[in-house]
């Protein structure tokens, strides 16, 4: 119903006001420097009457309240609804009056021409209502929103839906800068949200009935039960009206409006309350005052006096922002100071339109950055301009019940939903269904509706299902020819057909085989998924694997199957009869390097005691066998030799720790072997096929192709099967005789293949994880939700072992006995610590031994007067002899006087000497050892050193003469 005409005392007021005459004013109020701002409305709307009335009680309230410099003086202007009257209106106040200001329009569209008006004068254009996100101060500087932007709000109903689990939601928006400019940021919100946006409904501003009721009708058809309206709460009451009567406010349906709506809801009719009962709204929060309540009250007997004819008049949200807009105006034009000067003038030419001759303010700079900088407390609240637009602060939840709205929550950036507005801001961001009231959903329901529901049409959901040759027992597609009816049976179909019956609704659905016209299969597995993606079919149920590069396309439900993928290879008999059993505990790489270790520690042993330990002297094949035999022997630890050197038994406290470890862990392993049955596989390393060059084989169409390249298979070495009794026969073929020497395929069908061939083959090697068989369905579709809920009730309980039982019989036994096997041989990985640590200790030894050594006979070494070789050869005719000066042979060496004696000829003192000293006598009885003690005793020989006695039994006599002088003389 349109309101009355504005009554002529109305207009006559605002004449009055243009002419500078006082009385505009209340009483009291100072004359002051007169400004001039112009008003854009359409006169002839609720929004529009409300906001005037508003605008005038905001100048007289503002100028009653003391003396002011200035003094605002409204110029309204009717736009009648038009974008291109709003626009002209604008340019006839600009050009005529010389505003310095324009408060209005309504609408977004008007303001889109508006402000581009206000740019060329550099006149500000203040919007209390034009919230479109299109329209910024970014994009027009003179543009300032006195309002919030439409698209502060999109996070809260973000929060809404996600707080009640949807997760795929319609938006239905006027087709208009106003309902198309948040949509972006709508979608952008659900999508933070993981929350699916399937389609977006747009409805023209001048739609008839009909189409509204046949757009209606479209959103029927469709599973989503959630809708977002955003748009104008004259188009918005009649799409309520007609949803309705279609059947679309009755339970399970979803409604969320905008503030757009939701602001306008007390001023709607009660038939438009009846018709949008259970609807959820947000509308920006307005804090109570006492200066609220009594503005209202004001405001109501006002302009009921006004308005005699108005049966409904409920101060909105769009009024209080329009008197806080002329408060903050009049502010800014006081702190501005003198503005009222004239407007520039362009220079004005031949054929030059209304644009080309308006002029520019002067004074437009100032009072823009004026505004921008007010603060203070309004009615609607906290007033505060950011980035040229009212600043956001909270949003009220409400819920239509009854004859009005329902408080039933709060929403803000820093603590999401709550149930009461809180002023800390400590609270964690929630969104949680908890964090608000009980909701009353369309219908009179108390249930929470799930958010999409089977379409209306009657349409089955059509699901893909493989079309393979072997493994039946997950799936089988079967058509009768004399019928020309399709049987789809199988593991996974009765997996599917329980948790469907499971759920507590009706889900009807029929399977499409994925076959061409001669009944082959039409693809691979990944074929049939990117048929969900292209629309051609609804979902895909069947032994199809969850893998990463399939959910890119579809969403799949939660696993109802083991997951893995490992290789099935035949196995050989009893190993206990093998004569070559004892050298099966070690690996061939174990076994060598446990003999170079006990080599390298014998000539390390050897070294270090060979000059100190008369046990490791004598002929060379002597010394090369004691090397052999004292490392060996410490394997049974049946050495008897007595070290002397601390360095090497340092070296042999490592090395029989070393020993130890290695002999028990043997012992371990060939009891193991020697007392256990086991069946052991062919090959139990993936490494040592693609070494070998061996034939691998997989189930023809599966992702384990993909797998097998991926472990750098060569690709000519992949053969694909069909049917278990292909596996068996690849198997039991091998590799070099037109088989395969192993299977790699998904758990669920190694148990199946094994489940009566335990006996014969095995699962071995490491197993490659994958997720298990999932059912398939668009990204983003509720059903995976549901039905991933009702699998986990359905693996749970009995029904998943009766499913298995039918299909796969018992398999307890055998598959006790085919459990993952690894080689039972050691290897150097368990070991190479051990052989490090002794290695380390020999190294060091050796190191010190010979450090020492050259030390000794550095003098030797230095020594330029002998050349190199001839220096070499001594040293290494020294590290041959014995080290007298060891403690070990400090009882044999003859003392000096004793050297001297037997240099002398005295042999009649040998009766005196102990055997080993008569030896060291014998050997020395000559003049040239008498010589050469004398030169090695000479203090002055740079030889001198504690093993002069040795050089002394090299020197080359004629031994045998001088034992027989001796004899003889004796």
């Amino acid at each position: 119903m349109k309101d009355p005409p504005i009554k002529l005392s109305f207009l006559l007021l605002f004449f009055i006001c243009l002419l500078g005459n006082n009385t505009c004013f209340p009483s009291g109020v100072q004359a002051g420097a007169i400004v001039d701002v112009g008003v854009v409305l359409d006169l002839d709307t609720w929004v529009g009457k409300m906001s005037q009335s508003c605008m005038s009680m905001a100048l007289s309230d503002f100028y009653a309240a003391g003396n002011h410099s200035t003094k605002l003086i409204l110029h309204p202007r009717d736009s009648r609804k038009d974008i291109v009257g709003a626009a002209a209106r604008a340019l006839d106040l600009l050009k005529n009056k010389e505003v310095k200001a324009i408060i209005g329009p309504l609408t977004s569209a008007q303001a889109e021409f508006m402000v581009d008006l206000g740019d060329k004068a550099q006149v500000p254009v203040l919007s209390f209502s034009a919230t479109s996100p299109f329209l910024s101060s970014m994009r027009s500087r003179y543009f300032v929103r006195t309002a919030q932007n439409d698209s502060s709000q999109v996070k809260a109903i973000a929060a809404i839906v996600r707080a009640f689990g949807w997760r795929e939601v319609v938006p239905i928006c006027i087709d208009s800068i106003y309902g198309n400019g948040v949509i972006p940021f709508l979608a952008d919100a659900f999508q933070e949200i993981d929350v699916n946006v399937p389609y977006r409904s747009v409805i023209p501003t001048s739609a008839s009935d009909e189409q509204i009721v046949g757009e209606l009708f479209k959103l029927m058809t469709m599973q989503t039960r959630v809708f977002v309206v955003h748009m104008t709460a004259s188009l918005g009451s009649r799409l309520f009206f007609k949803a309705k009567e279609v059947g679309m406010m009755t339970e399970g349906y979803v409604w969320i409006t905008t503030d757009g709506m939701t602001n306008l809801l007390d001023s709607m009719d009660p038939s438009v309350i009846d018709s949008m009962q259970g609807v959820l709204g947000v509308k920006p929060y307005v804090p109570k005052s006492k200066k609220l309540d009594n503005f209202t009250t004001r405001w109501k007997r006002k302009f009921l006096l006004e308005n005699p004819s108005v049966e409904i008049a409920e101060l909105s949200i769009f009024g209080l922002w329009a008197y806080d807009t002329v408060q903050a105006l009049a502010m800014a034009v006081e702190r501005a100071g003198t503005i009222n000067s004239h407007f520039q003038k362009p220079e004005i030419i031949a054929n030059s339109t209304d644009l080309d001759t308006m002029g520019v303010s002067p004074t437009g700079p100032k009072l823009l950055d004026a505004i921008s900088k007010i603060q203070f407390k309004g009615l609607s609240g906290e007033f505060q301009l950011l980035n040229g637009q009212l600043k956001s602060w909270a949003f009220k939840i409400v819920n239509v019940v009854g004859k009005g709205q329902r408080e039933i929550g709060f929403w803000t950036p820093g603590s999401g939903l709550s149930r009461e507005l809180s002023k800390s801001s400590q609270k964690i961001y929630s969104t949680t269904m908890a964090d608000l009231k009980p909701v009353i959903w369309p219908g009179e329901s108390t249930t929470l509706p799930k958010g999409w529901e089977l379409p209306t049409n009657g349409k089955k959901l059509r699901i893909g299902v493989p079309v393979k040759d072997g493994f039946s027992e997950f799936v089988t597609v079967e058509r009768n020819l004399q019928t020309n009816t399709t049987s789809v049976t199988g593991f996974c179909i009765d997996v599917f057909n329980a948790v469907v019956d499971a759920l507590p609704y009706a889900l009807p659905y029929e399977f499409i085989p994925f076959e061409n016209a001669d009944g082959t299969s039409a693809g691979t597995y990944n074929d049939l998924i990117y048929q969900v993606y292209l629309q051609k079919i609804d979902g895909v149920v069947g032994d199809t694997t969850i893998i990463a590069n399939r959910s890119l396309y579809v969403d799949f439900t939660l696993p109802y199957t083991e997951s893995g993928v490992s290789m099935i290879v035949p196995i050989k008999g009893d190993q206990r009869k093998n004569a070559w059993i004892f050298l099966k505990p070690l690996s061939r790489n174990l076994w060598l390097t446990t003999w170079a270790a006990f080599v390298i520690t014998g000539i390390v042993v050897w070294l270090l005691e060979h000059r100190v330990n008369k046990e490791f002297r004598g002929p060379r094949s002597q010394q090369f066998g004691i090397i052999f035999w004292y490392s060996f022997s410490s394997l049974v630890f049946a050495h008897k030799e007595r070290l002397v050197s601390n360095l090497s038994r340092f070296v042999m406290i490592i090395w029989v720790f070393v020993v130890l470890i290695i002999t028990s862990s043997y012992t371990a392993s060939l009891t193991s072997m020697l007392t256990v049955q086991k069946l052991q596989p062919t090959v139990t390393d993936v490494k040592d096929l693609i070494k070998n060059g061996d034939y691998v084989g997989y189930q023809q169409g599966s992702f384990v192709l993909g797998l097998l390249k991926r472990l750098n298979f060569d690709e000519s070495k992949i053969k694909e099967y069909n049917t278990t009794d292909e596996y068996a026969d690849a198997l039991s073929k091998g590799s070099q005789n037109g088989g395969v020497a192993a299977i790699f395929d998904e758990i669920p069908y190694i148990k199946l293949f094994l489940a009566n061939r335990c006996d014969q083959y095995t699962m071995v090697g490491p197993t490659y994880k994958t997720d298990g068989f999932g059912f398939a369905f668009p990204r983003g579709s509720s059903l995976v939700s549901d039905l991933s809920r009702f699998i986990l009730n359905v693996t749970e309980g009995d029904k998943m072992v009766a499913i298995e039982q039918a299909w796969f019989g018992s398999q307890t036994t055998c598959l006790d006995q085919a459990t993952s096997i690894t080689s039972n041989s050691l290897t150097l990985d368990s070991f190479w610590g051990l052989f490090l640590i002794a290695g380390a200790a020999s190294t060091l030894a050796l190191l010190v031994f010979f450090a020492r050594f050259l030390y000794q006979h550095k003098a030797i070494l230095l020594d330029s007067n002998i050349p190199i070789w001839e220096r070499l050869g001594i040293v290494t005719r020294r590290f041959d002899d014995k080290d007298l000066a060891s403690h070990t042979f400090k009882n044999i060496r003859p003392k000096d006087t004793e050297v001297a004696l037997c240099a002398g000829g005295a042999t009649e003192a040998l009766p005196q000497l102990n055997a080993s000293q008569r030896s060291f006598c014998i050997s020395h009885t000559s003049t040239a050892v008498s010589e050469e003690y004398n030169e090695i005793s000479s203090p002055e020989h740079v030889y001198e050193n504690p093993n002069s006695c040795t050089e002394l039994g090299n020197t080359s006599v004629d031994t045998q003469a001088t034992t027989e002088t001796v004899e003889a003389k004796g």
